[in-house]
């Protein structure tokens, strides 16, 4: 995967990928046919070429593609009497050039094709240079536009499960792509978000060919004010990662842009933009850059598995990054902070619709929470619960909490249903928003929020927890009322009401290290769930054992 690679690849493949159609013709074998690229569409073989492709054909090859070469009476897909078409040649040439997508060109084994175009001599020979082509391609193809690996056979609170390319559908459009450089274009995420991780990548992958990062020497906590002989070392280092204002700091005193540029920096990290340099900063700062590309290269592999569209009207969280944002018309209308699931109560990514809001919610206790955390509170004291208004049911009849022997219940028997009436207390807070799912996941208010006010906050259960959630039910419930203050008064009257959107509004909860914003900044996040190391250690193992 590495630049290095991808360089010493493309000159070896320059000159072979530079014949001419008559060069390519020279090896062609002879046949008793002509070979035709646009066959008829049902049909036995018409030329020993195609009958040797016809023999070839094996349970290896997937079904959809040997459906293809049987429509096309098995003659041949990259090349004619004519030779070699252009088309094998710039395919080659695109899987030659992968590690642009951080996909490993040995995988699609450009080399070896090349190779066999030019001893190919007999009709078994050519006829295994097409497939094998068609072959490579078709992975090639299927890694750079639904991903490398499938996410949930890695992960399984991964819950996604990407698009793979119809081989006959593929080949149809490629056999038609009157403009195959644009046809190949079209492979890829065709994102905004992809396309800026890309260039971002390449630019990183320059830096790190120039020698990289500047490490920043360990020393006492620099605050904004101090004179340190580190100032000229950390500026430097700023400059090399392109954070705005460092280039306009002079001097060895900590203070005005170079400050701001540490600020920023810490905002592009998600740290608390203190400008001070502690441990934590400290450590960011001194990341190595190739953790950082190969960071880039993990998300690449995300977008890959994301939709390009994901919708005109939607919540978009990303857990790692613990914020929340509302687009609708391809532009962010709202941004807040959320408490995400800590890492034993991970949240899981997946994507559903929200269906509706409800104002002054019940909470029903989860069983996990009621079994393991309520119920040895119950054991020690039946009344435990009634300060935080939590009731006791069974078979939907209210049970007493004083009435009930807990010592003879455990997890594995425990036949009751906890609910917490609304109110400031709640647990959900005063508003939820519900996409229901397999998973009881879901996006609520809360009454503890000073955990907002935190760089890292992965403390739910799972569930997702917002800051000024009633500023949110503004933003997507506007069709229904835009009177500000409008669901503010709706909690204060403390009746439950149960809202439902005027229109659709997709809900996506994703997980991204690494990307790149509009306006140019790059941004990288601590992996809180450990997920891009169960990612990079899946994709060591394909790419390494070409699976």
């Amino acid at each position: 995967m590495s630049a290095v690679f991808l360089l010493s690849l493309g000159l070896a493949l320059a000159p072979a990928l530079s014949a001419g159609p008559a060069q390519a013709q020279s090896a062609a074998p002879e046949t008793s046919g002509t070979e035709t690229s646009q066959p008829p569409a049902v049909g036995e073989p018409a030329t020993p070429i195609a009958l040797a492709i016809q023999a070839t054909l094996s349970d290896d090859i997937p079904e959809g593609l040997a459906l293809h070469y049987q429509k096309r009476a098995f003659a041949p897909v990259w090349f004619d009497e004519n030779g070699i078409s252009e088309k094998a040649h710039l395919a080659i040439a695109a899987m030659a050039a992968a590690n642009d997508h951080a996909l490993n060109p040995n995988n699609y084994g450009p080399l070896d094709l090349v190779h066999l175009s030019e001893t190919a001599r007999t009709p078994d020979e050519w006829a295994a240079f097409d497939l094998q082509l068609s072959v490579q391609f078709l992975r090639y193809a299927t890694h750079l536009s639904s991903g490398r690996i499938q996410p949930n056979k890695v992960n399984k609170a991964l819950n996604l499960f990407p698009d793979r390319p119809e081989p006959e559908v593929l080949f149809e459009t490629a056999e038609n792509a009157v403009d195959f450089s644009a046809f190949l274009e079209t492979l890829p995420p065709q994102s905004d978000n992809y396309a800026r991780l890309k260039r971002r990548l390449a630019q990183f992958r320059k830096k790190a060919a120039e020698g990289g990062f500047t490490p920043v020497p360990e020393g006492e906590v620099l605050k904004p004010g101090m004179s340190d002989p580190r100032v000229a070392v950390l500026r430097t280092r700023l400059m090399e990662e392109d954070i705005p204002g460092a280039g306009d700091h002079t001097g060895d005193i900590y203070d005005g842009a170079l400050v701001e540029a540490v600020k920023t920096f810490q905002d592009y990290h998600g740290l608390e933009m203190d400008g001070v340099i502690g441990k934590n900063t400290l450590a960011r700062i001194n990341i190595p850059i190739q953790e950082k590309l190969i960071q880039m290269e993990l998300n690449m592999e995300r977008r890959r598995w994301m939709r390009d569209d994901l919708g005109d009207f939607y919540v978009f969280v990303n857990l790692a990054d613990q914020n929340l944002k509302v687009v609708r018309g391809g532009n962010t209308i709202h941004t807040v902070r959320v408490v995400v699931g800590k890492p034993y109560h991970a949240t899981p990514v997946f994507s559903d619709r929200l269906e509706y809001v409800e104002i002054n919610p019940y909470w029903n206790v989860p069983y996990s929470i009621a079994t393991k955390e309520y119920l040895p509170k119950l054991k020690k004291n039946p009344s435990a619960l009634s300060a935080q208004n939590i009731r006791i049911f069974e078979n939907e009849r209210e049970v007493p909490a004083t009435q009930v022997a807990w010592n003879s219940y455990s997890g594995g028997n425990f036949p009751f249903r906890l609910r917490q009436d609304p109110g400031d207390g709640n647990a959900l807070g005063r508003v939820k928003f519900m996409f229901p799912n397999k998973f009881n996941i879901y996006i609520h208010d809360t009454p503890s929020k000073t955990l907002f006010s935190r760089s890292e906050r992965a403390f739910s259960h799972g569930c997702i927890r917002v800051s000024d959630p009633f500023a949110l039910a503004d933003v997507l419930l506007q069709e229904v009322s835009s009177t500000p203050g409008h669901w503010e008064q709706v909690r204060d009257g403390g009746e439950r009401k149960v809202v439902k959107p005027q229109t659709l509004i997709e809900v996506h909860l994703t997980y991204l290290t690494a990307w790149m914003n509009k306006d140019g900044s790059t941004h990288f996040r601590k992996d809180i769930y450990g997920r891009d190391k169960v990612l990079l250690d899946a994709l060591r193992t394909a790419m390494t054992q070409n699976l």
